[in-house]
């Protein structure tokens, strides 16, 4: 099996399991069946390449599912459902992963369960990689996942969830694709895409704003061996001048309905910094306020810690040390933070042991490179 063959497999998964929910079967046990499949494609494909890849999956994974149905004395009663093996042949040509999205977000889960389980199943996200960015315990959000799973086992999926539900989803995924190990990032641009096409609503177009900003800038954050470029020092002639002009457009749209919500604040953050021809230009007064903004929206410990880094460049590293001192030191990446701030306010001891401290709990190999070469820098800074 070729990489691009595992390519295709991953990209027709979501389409393949809507359709199976599409035609009756719950949700566990589609995603099941659409698991077995694969499995047999790895085998088969190989050796015998299918015409019509998804036709085949399909077919392939009906069959799993009808024959788990029937060997469940449980489930006897609805054989009569499913009896009837749908042809095999071309399907449709449809994309049916926005709407899997919002079947995901039922309306009898919770929020919280509902993005778990859609990053999980439909986003192709490690339950390890959900839980960091849910800021919980990996057996924790296995465990929310599998109650997830239980609750919509045998549900009707024919009540989508809310669009905020959605937007939850994407953000978390274009979060990992940005920042994480899977490259989730143009894919959750295009579902945002699609959903800004057929909802009018400012929230849509503020995450659809916000995904852009932060992707034009995605060339220049890493240097040609791997390694993190923080913001201040990327190329900004790396930036990509159409996808920021794109974003800042739909964000001012956004911004002039008066319906402010947390991605419209974050797309104003993003606008700010982009905006921006170097870093020392960068508008840090106006970033605070809109830090106060995204504060009050959302009542969030992360984006406080932001705001922290943010009261430091525009009120000086004291004013941001005493906003970081509100919160709590066991927060990802407040050891960072702090490091940070105290290098600025010259305190090189200090600021060497957070970075070492920080590196240690950093959610990736890149990003703890990154501090241990900071803790590095200062410590070699101050042999001298």
């Amino acid at each position: 099996m070729t990489w691009s063959d595992e390519a295709l497999l991953r990209s027709l998964t979501p389409s393949v399991l809507a359709i199976l929910v599409r035609r009756g079967a719950d949700f566990a046990a589609a995603e099941d069946a659409v698991q077995d499949a694969l499995v047999e494609a790895v085998r088969v494909w190989p050796a015998d390449p299918p015409r019509d890849p998804k036709g085949w999956l399909v077919t392939v994974a009906w069959r799993r599912f009808l024959d788990a149905t029937r060997a469940d004395a449980a489930r006897r009663r609805r054989e009569d459902l499913v009896d009837e093996e749908p042809p095999p042949g071309p399907a449709p040509a449809v994309d049916d992963t926005l709407q899997l999205y919002f079947l995901c977000a039922h309306p009898s889960l919770t929020p919280s369960s509902a993005v778990a389980l859609t990053l999980r199943a439909v986003g192709g996200l490690t339950t390890r990689q959900i839980a960091q960015a849910y800021l919980v315990p990996e057996a924790t959000m296995a465990q929310r996942i599998s109650r997830a799973k239980r609750t919509v086992s045998g549900v009707k999926f024919d009540q989508p969830g809310d669009v905020a539900t959605v937007l939850r989803v994407l953000y978390l995924v274009f979060n990992e694709g940005y920042s994480g190990d899977v490259d989730l990032s143009a894919e959750a641009i295009r579902l945002t895409r699609q959903l800004a096409a057929t909802i009018d609503h400012p929230e849509v177009a503020g995450l659809l704003a916000l995904m852009l900003l932060h992707h034009a800038r995605r060339a220049a954050r890493t240097a040609p061996d791997g390694s993190l470029v923080p913001l201040a020092e990327q190329d900004r002639g790396r930036w990509e001048t159409e996808l920021i002009a794109e974003g800042v457009e739909i964000l001012q749209a956004a911004l002039a309905r008066d319906r402010l919500g947390e991605f419209q604040a974050q797309a104003a953050i993003a606008a700010l910094h982009a905006d921006a021809p170097t870093a020392e230009e960068t508008d840090w007064v106006q970033i605070v306020e809109w830090y106060d903004e995204l504060a009050r929206l959302t009542d969030s410990p992360v984006v406080r810690l932001n705001r922290a880094v943010a009261v430091g460049e525009a009120d000086g590293p004291r004013a941001g040390l005493a906003a970081l001192a509100a919160l709590n030191d066991s927060l990802p990446r407040h050891a960072a933070v702090a490091a940070y701030l105290h290098e600025r306010d010259g305190d090189l001891a200090t600021a060497a042991r957070l970075y070492a401290e920080a590196a240690q709990k950093a959610p990736n190999l890149a990003e703890r490179d990154h501090l241990t070469r900071q803790a590095a820098r200062l410590n070699a800074r101050r042999g001298r």
